[in-house]
Formats: C-alpha cells, structure tokens, sequence
C-alpha cells in the first residue's frame, strides 16, 4: 500500500490547507508536520483538541506521519464524558493550539503546543497498513463511548473508494465547516484531500456567506450536514450569489444523517444540481455513496463502495439490518474485546442500521433498529419514511418519530414536529391523514407532539433517546 499522503513527500508549493485567512502548502505542512512528528515518535498514543483550526490539520497528520495513534477530543464534551475517553485511550500527550485552554482532566498530560512552521527534512518511514491510526469514540447512545480503533489500511481504502465514486482529483478544492473530531470533518473533509494531493478549505465556522464565497474563488466540492444544507436552501430565496455558487460546484455532498426531500427539491430547483448523499459509520468509515457519474436519487445513499460488501439481515416487508465487510471496517473497540465479539457476525459488521434495497441496488435507510423500526398492528415501520412524509407537508419545519409502548397496538407512532408558523401549528390530524394518503393508513402518526427545536448532536442528527426525557 502506498503512504497515505504521497504528496508530502514531494513538498511542493501547491496549496493544502486553509483556515480562514492562515494557509499551508504542502511543502510547509510537512516541515511543521514532520517537526511535531519527530517529538512524539515515542508517545503510545496522543490526544488532540480538535478544534476547528489549522493546528488540529497539522497535529493528526503529524501523529500519522509517526505512527502514532492520535485519538481527537471534541472541545465541547462535558467533563465527565472527557475524563472516560481520556481514562480508556490512555495518551501520553495532548497536542493543541498555543492559545487553546484545556479542562482539567487533560491537566496530568504532558501538553505540546502545535507549530504551524518546522523545518524541512525527510519524512517518517510508512507504518505498517494494519498499525492503528485513530481512536474515534461513538457517541454512546447505549453507554459510555468506546473507541473504534481504526488502522491505516481503512483510511486509506475508504478516500481510495471515494476517488473512485466521486471522481476525485488533485484539483478539487473541497470547501467544508464540519468539526474536525469525527470522520465526516476529519478522516474525508481533511485527509481526503491531502491523500489526493488537493486543497481544503475550512470554513472554522458554518455560514451560508462562506460557502458563497469559498465556492465561488475555485471550490469545485462541499460536504455538509442536513442542517447545513438546510440553512443553504433557505437562504437561497433571497442570495442569488450562493445559488450561482451552488451551481459551479461539481459535487454537493450530505451526510451523517438523512437529507429531507424538500430541501434536496428546494436545492435543486434553484441552481440544477443534486445533492448526494454517502453512508458510513465511525467503525467503518464509508460503505456506500451516490456515485459522481450515476443517478442522484434523493432519499437513497447510493450503492457499495468499492470493496465493500453488504447485505440486508432478517428482512421482512423488504426492510432488514445492513451488515458490511471488507477494508474499510475498523479493528476493534479500544479495552471491550466483549463489545468488539458482539458487534460482528462473522466478518460481518451488525452496523444496527434497517435498509431497504430498490432493483437496481440503490440503498434506503429507514433508521437505527433501536429507534427507527417501530412494530405496529403487526407491521415493522421505518421511522424514516413517515418523517419524509411529514417533511412534505408546508406546516412542518422539522420532524421526528419515534414508537412509544401500546397495548393494543404494541408500538403506537408518535410524531413530533417544529411547526413552519410556531403561532398557527396544524391539526395533528391533518398531519395524521396527510401520512395516511402519502404512504398507508397503518403508518399515520396516532401522536403528535409540538416541540421549539429538536435535540441534536454535534453532527446535526436528531437525539431520539432525548425526545422521551
């Protein structure tokens, strides 16, 4: 296998990274990135305060340039949450900005300040492909969060695939504003690519302005969130700027949860192009996308990536559990050789996610089997679907549904929903019948709740657990 970054070792003056107003060329990111990765070439593992900047680029690509297993820290985790990651990675060093403070419980690590500037030199001898690279930890939805240890042979496999899908090249300027603690920002939005000798630009924060701008001076890409994606098509009613920006960009690029129809419809009625969307998961990285040269169907996340295998478990009424294998899979959650076994079937990873695959391959995620699939009257419903039905209807901003316990019909549908206009919400049933004709009376919400916001993490996705608090 090839070093992950071969345009490192080149050096040239070609531009890698920008952060706002602060920029490296490739040959400046790897004398400040092989500077740094020479100090810890002896650490176990490193931490990095992920913040959205210049530093934290610099910092994981010096962890990986040393082999090192760099393990990122989302600034914004609660103290008790940070001190269980830090207690099970167990680094020896946390790598951050000079002007970063960091909590107290990083306060017994040895702490480097990132250099941005190092002088140059040979780089680092490539680590072996199955040496572990990053230690992402979930969400912990069901626990504490456990890290999924992912070697280098899965990054590299992953980008690899997604060159292949998305046509991607050395020219491409991908323009993005994700946080840089979780594989969409960090593994595709930063190492994507500099694994294909292109240039990233960060926005440090999301905006709709930024996105104008950066796509209009050169940004051939964008990946984005659905709530990003949201506020773009919002704003595109009145900023004829960004939807002429939108439509010079040769691939729109959503995930980490569902795109709803309607602002795909609003995206794309306003500046011709689609949005397209990929699935992946921290433990293993992307399994499938709407591929550059195929069809944008919205609603669907594409076929299997190259190399990637995957199937649909115990399916009834065309819905069942994916599981996927191949090189893009993680090696095991970090300490829980319990939670590891539990997670496979085989060589099949049991990702907990229900799909339903249309003729021609094309996958549709219906929602996590813990909280999307609702069992009703004797039929399995996929949260999903009902949620973009909802979507449909102009009184509804936003929308969430979930099953609740009933003893006549083992789960009832509650639906839960931002109303357009908060002083005038629609009938609950009215949303109830327009459901019913939109898909069958037996998926139609019996329950409808009226929220401000829905709970949402970092990424965007909508905490189901928190709406039953």
């Amino acid at each position: 296998m090839s070093d992950l970054f071969p345009a490192l070792a080149a050096g040239s003056d070609r531009r890698a990274l920008r952060f706002g107003e602060r920029a490296l060329t490739y040959g400046e990111l790897a004398g400040a990135a092989g500077s740094l990765a020479a100090r810890i070439s002896t650490a176990r593992r490193v931490a990095v305060w992920a913040t959205p900047t210049l530093e934290t680029a610099v910092g994981v690509v010096a962890a990986l340039l040393a082999g090192v297993p760099a393990v990122p820290l989302n600034p914004k985790t609660g103290e008790r949450e940070l001190g269980h990651i830090v207690a099970d990675s167990a680094p020896s060093v946390v790598l951050a900005g000079p002007d970063d403070e960091l909590p107290p419980a990083l306060g017994h690590l040895e702490r480097i300040d990132i250099p941005v500037a190092g002088p140059g030199g040979p780089l680092p001898q490539e680590p072996d492909p199955e040496a572990p690279a990053l230690i992402v930890y979930t969400s912990g939805t069901t626990g504490p969060p456990k890290g999924a240890v992912l070697p280098r042979r899965a990054i590299a496999t992953t980008l690899d695939a997604l060159e292949d899908a998305w046509q991607w090249t050395a020219d491409d300027v991908l323009v993005h504003g994700l946080p840089l603690f979780h594989v969409h920002g960090l593994i595709l939005g930063v190492l994507g690519p500099l694994r294909r000798g292109g240039e990233v630009r960060h926005l440090g924060r999301f905006t709709t302005q930024g996105v104008a701008r950066e796509l209009a001076a050169g940004g051939t890409m964008l990946f984005g969130v659905p709530t990003m994606y949201h506020r773009l098509a919002e704003a595109l009613d009145t900023d004829r700027e960004l939807a002429k920006a939108l439509t010079g960009a040769r691939l729109l690029v959503s995930g980490s949860a569902a795109l709803p129809p309607h602002d795909h419809e609003r995206i794309a009625a306003a500046t011709g192009r689609r949005v397209i969307e990929r699935y992946g998961m921290t433990e293993t990285l992307m399994n499938t996308s709407i591929r550059a040269d195929g069809e944008a169907r919205p609603g669907t996340v594409g076929v299997p990536l190259r190399g990637v295998e995957l199937r649909l478990v115990d399916e009834s009424d065309g819905i069942g559990e994916i599981q996927v294998r191949g090189p893009n899979l993680f090696t095991e959650y970090l300490n829980r050789p319990d939670a590891t076994q539990a997670a496979f079937d085989g060589d099949w990873f049991r990702t907990g996610d229900m799909a339903s695959r249309d003729a021609d391959g094309y996958i549709r995620i219906v929602g996590r089997k813990a909280t999307d699939l609702i069992k009703s009257g004797g039929y399995k419903i996929g949260a999903g679907e009902i949620e973009n039905a909802l979507l449909e209807h102009p009184g509804v901003r936003e929308a969430a549904v979930t099953g609740e316990p009933d003893a006549d019909l083992g789960e009832r549908i509650v639906a839960w929903i931002v109303p357009a206009d908060p002083s005038g919400p629609p009938a609950p049933e009215e949303l109830s019948a327009h459901v019913a004709a939109q898909l069958a009376p037996h998926k139609r919400p019996r329950e409808v709740r009226f929220l401000d916001a829905l709970p949402r993490n970092d990424m965007g996705k909508i905490l189901k657990r928190a709406l039953h608090g």
